[in-house]
Formats: C-alpha cells, structure tokens, sequence
C-alpha cells in the first residue's frame, strides 16, 4: 500500500555546501545595504529570498506566499517590526522559523518576547552565523545528510547598495522636522553605519539617537548627520 502523503512538501534535498536549498526566505527590511549582504548569504547558502521594505508591503506579502523563513528588521518606516513578529508567532501560517533583525543590542529581548525564534544582530556578514541560526530551529529531516563543514565566508555587499541607503535618508530628511521621523533616521541609520563599518557616521547617529532619547532639540545633531549623508552621496565608489 502506497502511504506517500500527494500533498506533503516537496522540498529540494539540502546538502552539505548549500544547507538551506529549497527554503524561501523573506526578509522584511528596509536597508538596501543589509538587504544585499542577505541576498549574498541566500545565494551561497542555496534560499531563495523575497524581500519587503515595509510592514505593509510584508502582509501583502504573506497574504499570498508562505516563506519558509521571515527575517524581521525592528525599525521600519511604518512601524515597529515586533508588532510583525507577534501576529506570525500564533499564526496557522507561521512561518518555520522567524528571526528578529536590529542593529540595536536592546532589541533581542523584545523581538525574542515578541515569539521570534532567534535574533541577529545587524552587521549580518558570517555565512556560518546565518546558517546556524536557521538550521537550529528547522526540524532535523531539514538538515543536509552527514557532516557539514562550517564555512568561514564573509559577505560583503556592494557599496553601491550604501550610497542607494544615504539617498533614502536624503530623501526622507529633506523638510523632515517631526520627532518620528529623526528617531526613524537616527535607527535607520545607525543599524546600516555599522554594517558599512563606517564609524564616523555611526558615532554622529548615535549622538542624534541620545539627543532625541533625553527629549532635547537635537537640530544640531540632524544637521551633522544630513551633511555626512549628502557627502557619502558626493563620494565616487569604485565600480
């Protein structure tokens, strides 16, 4: 007798050199830079991956596909992406794992409460990092066959994708003056300066970041900030 379930999953066999084949992964994230180094970790690691830069664009998303993996930024420009994170963790359409993304320390308590299974902490570069953190929560029968070498890659995106970055906040800060918008830039920002390692910008967002956390006037700050942006937009990049 024939006990083959016709509407099981048919994944394609993971292996050793690309453990994650046959999963798709969604990646919510509003950072062109971030979004290309998953991109690089997708491709080598044998995923797919689909992308969103918006809560909004995410539940469309997830109305129409189910990803094998949603990784979920915190700061996105329509909202928190914990409040995500809580509505996939119950859900009949769950995703087999769900990861949190932030380049803030504080965020992992949060998006771990909020039901994410894991969390990773923005600059995501370590191919070895990011298949271990999916794989320990996929069921074994999900795992490559056999002994799986840890690779020592590193990715590094493309710097066009960081100059397409300090456009973006080009854009949303030019007559920017409300409140939500300099907490959106200043988390925006600081997540991509320390994943392009560029740490004079980093420092100047964190500066803007404490401003804004004790409730003074940070004009100055977001004056600094915008002309560091405008010349990372100057800059030639090498291509």
């Amino acid at each position: 007798m024939d006990t083959t379930d016709p509407f099981a999953p048919n994944y394609p066999a993971p292996t050793a050199m690309r453990p994650l084949l046959g999963l798709t992964v969604l990646v919510i994230e509003d950072s062109r830079f971030a979004c290309e180094a998953l991109r690089l970790l997708c491709l080598r690691s044998g995923a797919r991956i689909r992308r969103a830069d918006t809560l909004r664009a995410a539940r469309r998303h997830l109305q129409v596909y189910r990803p094998s993996v949603a990784i979920v930024d915190v700061g996105l420009p329509d909202g928190n992406g914990t409040d995500l994170i809580r509505e996939l963790a119950p859900s009949n359409q769950r995703p087999d794992v769900i990861l949190g993304l932030s380049g803030d320390v504080d965020s992992e308590a949060l998006v771990m409460e909020a039901g994410a299974d894991g969390y990773l902490s923005k600059p995501i570069v370590s191919l070895a990092e990011f298949q271990d953190q999916i794989l320990s929560h996929l069921p074994h029968e999900r795992h490559p066959a056999g002994p799986r070498s840890v690779p020592k890659e590193i990715v590094e995106p493309d710097p066009i994708a960081y100059r397409d970055d300090m456009a973006h906040v080009a854009d949303v800060m030019e007559g920017a003056s409300d409140t939500r918008t300099l907490d959106y830039i200043a988390q925006f920002l600081g997540g991509v300066a320390r994943s392009a390692d560029d740490r004079e910008l980093a420092h100047a967002t964190e500066l803007l970041a404490a401003k804004r956390a004790r409730g003074d006037s940070a004009a100055s700050e977001a004056a600094t900030v915008a002309g560091l942006v405008q010349r990372r937009l100057t800059e030639k990049i090498a291509i």
